[in-house]
């Protein structure tokens, strides 16, 4: 799986540096304040649309800090750059996040051109999940998709430059579940998201009309919510990543008044049986390659179930791991499927700057992002 260049990962003591492209936004927010005490990134570019060129972080962001933590203190004064000027943010950086506002289309290119100047691109974006030949990741669930980037590469014609993505936040409440019963083969599944505004980039000052209300509908997040999960699930063939066929997932994702906190509930049929017992004992040892690797941003514990009826609860336990945890409660028999129960991630952290930060980590670790100055 890995790169030829990978790392000892105890030995990284010269940081990497980074940019985060769409630095203004809230996701781009998020990745800053993740990034402000990281032991193996620094901040260099911060990027984002024409109208914030030129002037200070600060300045550009204004009112509109939407993190609990204050702004950092080491980007406050960096002059935000425009995410159009590719090559000379290529320059300052070893590799870039992107969280960019613009159409698929538009970041489609946009981040392939990053990667073509051999800067790796880390996506939040949704334009290269089908892309056939880049990754999609969950980095405990499916870090042997990497191995697609060799044939991404060639096809970009490039040796180091590539673009890999995290899945849509809805999933990470049902997707590492369904992983860690892999071996009783979940094949139909339904589920509800009930979904933080969060995830639209808002807060309640912005958007009052949430507030007492749900809105059942999320446009596009249904297709996402029932197709991702087969492509994570899915085999590296040659040079790209085929989807699983099973489990067929049919979803509904609704809009609740939640500021942080993706809640699913779902229903499952096994093709073999199981006891809940065995069940729970298999969400509570799931691990993955993070784990074993002790990267930074890596919960110690990836899943919990909690015993108790009335949970998982946004405010108890969307924050479990720093929010890189998954909380499971409520599993139980079903008379119709053969389980239900209810799942709980954190859809900003886990869900999309985190887990991007997580998958730049086991990149890193397995040596396909490095300094540019030790090439």
């Amino acid at each position: 799986m890995m790169d030829n260049n990978k790392p000892n990962i105890d030995e990284i003591n010269s940081k990497i540096k980074v940019g985060v492209l769409g630095a203004t936004g809230m996701v781009g927010q998020r990745f800053l304040s993740l990034l402000a005490e990281h032991p193996w990134y620094e901040v260099a570019v911060v990027a984002a649309s024409a109208r914030s060129e030129g002037k200070a972080y600060e300045a550009a962001v204004g009112d509109r800090w939407k993190m609990p933590a204050p702004m950092p203190e080491n980007i406050k004064k960096l002059t935000v750059m425009n995410v159009s000027d590719i090559q000379s943010i290529a320059d300052k950086v070893d590799f870039v996040f992107s969280a960019v506002d613009m159409t698929k289309d538009e970041i489609k290119a946009i981040e392939e051109a990053y990667a073509k100047t051999e800067t790796p691109v880390v996506s939040n974006n949704s334009a290269h999940r089908w892309t056939k030949d880049v990754p999609m990741i969950i980095p405990e669930v499916n870090p042997e998709h990497l191995e697609v980037i060799k044939a991404q590469r060639k096809r970009l014609g490039t040796k180091r430059g590539f673009i890999a993505v995290k899945p849509n936040c809805s999933i990470q409440s049902y997707t590492p579940i369904l992983a860690a019963w892999k071996e009783f083969e979940p094949y139909e599944v339904i589920a509800t998201t009930y979904q933080a505004i969060s995830g639209a980039g808002k807060t309640f000052e912005e958007w009052p009309e949430m507030v007492e209300n749900i809105i059942p509908y999320i446009g596009g997040e249904e297709e996402k919510s029932e197709k991702e999960p087969l492509r994570i699930f899915g085999r590296v063939e040659g040079s790209e990543i085929i989807p699983a066929s099973l489990p067929l997932i049919s979803c509904q994702c609704v809009r609740v008044p939640v500021l942080n906190g993706h809640t699913a509930a779902v229903f499952v049929k096994l093709r073999h049986k199981a006891d809940k017992e065995t069940l729970i004992k298999k969400l509570a040892e799931y691990e993955g390659l993070p784990q074993k690797l002790r990267l930074p941003s890596a919960p110690k514990q990836f899943i919990k179930y909690i015993e108790e009826d009335n949970r998982p609860q946004v405010r108890l336990d969307a924050d479990f791991e720093k929010g890189m945890g998954v909380t499971v409660g409520r599993l139980r028999k079903d008379s119709i499927y053969d389980w239900k129960f209810i799942g709980l991630s954190h859809n900003t952290l886990r869900g999309a700057a985190g887990g991007a930060l997580l998958c730049a980590e086991l990149l890193t670790a397995e040596g396909y992002i490095n300094k540019k100055s030790e090439l």
